[in-house]
C-alpha cells in the first residue's frame, strides 16, 4: 500500500464567498484572506449595504488598501440586490468591472440582510438582465417565513424559490452559496451547468450537534445552521465527486467575541486564518486529495469564466495548532477550530 503523501501542492486557489467587514476588523481580516487565496468574491452586506457602482468601488478601494504588502490579492465585488434595484444599474456596472455578480439575500434571512428581496418578483427585470449579460446570481438560499423551521428553511426555499428561478430563467448562472443539505446537493447535481454551488468547511466538519450539546455554543452558529449528520455526510460527498459544480466558498464571517457570545449571538464563523487546512483534512480523510485542487482553484473560476490563477501554494502533512482567539486587529474574534490541532499546514 503506497504511503500518504506528505506535502500538497495546487494552483492558488480563490475563496469564492467571503465576508471581509469593514474599517478596522476589514484591516484586521483581509490578511488571513489574502495569503492563502489570489482572488475573492466578496459579500456587500454592510452596514448600510453596497448596492450601486460608487458605494462597491469605495469598498473595493478599503479592500486594496488593506492588503498587506508583497501580497497579490484582488478582491472580486458584489451588489447587494434590493426591491428597488434598477437593471441598468447591474448592467452598467458588470460592464465597467464594478461587479463581476450580484447577491439575492431574502430580506431578514441573515446578517446584514434586512434591505434584502422581499419577493424575488421584483427584481424581475434585474434578474432578466443578468440572464442577457451572463452575470452570476448569488443566491442565501432560506426561506424566512416564520412558519417553517429553521432547519427546514433551506429545502423550502428550494422548492418555493429556486426550483421555479431556474425553470423560468434557464440561462441565468446561478451561484447555490453556502449549501447546507442532501436537499441542496441533489439539486445542484440535478440542474443544469449553469447552476453550481459553493461549500464550506464549517458544513463539511460539523453537524448542528456542535451547536447544541454540551450547552449553548455561539461560535458553531452560522447561517444556514448547520443540519444532521446526514446532511453532512451528503455534502463531503458533493464536495470530493470531482464534479465541476462545487467549489470553494468559505463563508468566513468575523464577528467580537462579545457579539458571539450574547444574548443574542451573531450568525457567522471565521474560518479564513485556516481554511485551506480546514478543507484539505476533509479531503484527505475522505480519500479525495487529488482531487482539491480542482475543487480549490479550478471549478469556481472556469463557472465564472475567469482564468486560472499562476503561481501555486503547498500544504504539508504537519500539526498546527489553532488559538483560542485571534486578534484582528484590536477586536478579538474566536476562528473555526479554535484550541484543536488540525492535520495539515499551509506552507510559507
Amino acid at each position: 500500500m503506497p504511503s500518504a503523501p506528505q506535502t500538497l501542492t495546487i494552483r492558488r486557489p480563490d475563496d469564492w464567498h467571503v465576508h471581509l467587514r469593514d474599517g478596522e476588523v476589514l484591516r484586521g481580516v483581509v490578511p488571513h484572506t489574502a495569503r492563502q487565496f489570489a482572488r475573492a468574491i466578496v459579500m456587500p452586506n454592510l452596514s448600510p449595504p453596497v448596492t450601486g457602482i460608487a458605494a462597491v468601488s469605495a469598498y473595493r478601494d478599503r479592500i486594496v488598501a488593506a492588503v498587506p504588502a508583497g501580497l497579490d490579492f484582488t478582491p472580486l465585488m458584489t451588489a447587494y440586490l434590493t426591491d428597488g434595484t434598477e437593471p441598468g444599474e447591474i448592467v452598467r456596472g458588470h460592464g465597467e468591472g464594478a461587479f463581476v455578480a450580484a447577491k439575492l439575500y431574502p430580506a431578514h434571512a441573515t446578517t446584514g440582510s434586512a434591505r434584502g428581496v422581499t419577493d424575488v418578483a421584483k427584481i424581475r427585470g434585474v434578474l432578466e438582465a443578468m440572464q442577457d449579460i451572463g452575470m452570476p446570481l448569488l443566491v442565501h438560499g432560506e426561506v424566512t417565513d416564520h412558519d417553517v423551521d429553521i432547519f427546514d428553511r433551506e429545502a423550502v426555499f428550494i422548492d418555493r424559490v429556486l426550483a421555479p428561478l431556474v425553470r423560468d430563467l434557464p440561462g441565468l448562472k446561478v451561484v447555490f452559496e453556502h449549501i447546507t443539505t442532501a436537499e441542496a446537493a441533489a439539486f445542484v447535481d440535478g440542474a443544469g451547468p449553469q447552476v453550481a454551488a459553493t461549500i464550506t468547511p464549517q458544513h463539511l466538519h460539523i453537524n448542528r450537534n456542535a451547536m447544541l450539546v454540551g450547552g449553548i455554543r455561539p461560535h458553531a452558529y452560522c447561517l444556514p445552521v448547520a443540519k444532521r449528520e446526514k446532511h453532512r455526510l451528503a455534502l463531503r460527498k458533493a464536495a470530493v465527486s470531482g464534479s465541476p459544480k462545487y467549489f470553494l466558498g468559505t463563508d468566513s464571517a468575523p464577528h467580537a467575541v462579545s457579539a458571539k457570545e450574547s444574548a443574542c449571538g451573531c450568525a457567522g464563523i471565521f474560518n479564513a486564518p485556516f481554511a485551506l487546512e480546514s478543507y484539505v483534512q476533509v479531503f484527505d480523510e475522505e480519500g479525495a486529495l487529488d482531487r482539491f485542487e480542482a475543487f480549490a482553484s479550478e471549478h469556481g473560476p472556469r463557472f465564472y469564466g475567469l482564468p486560472l490563477n499562476p503561481g501555486t501554494v503547498t500544504l504539508e502533512r504537519s500539526e498546527v495548532e489553532v488559538p483560542a482567539v485571534v486578534d484582528a486587529n484590536g477586536t478579538p474574534i474566536v476562528p473555526f477550530h479554535a484550541g484543536e490541532r488540525l492535520q495539515w499546514k499551509l506552507r510559507g
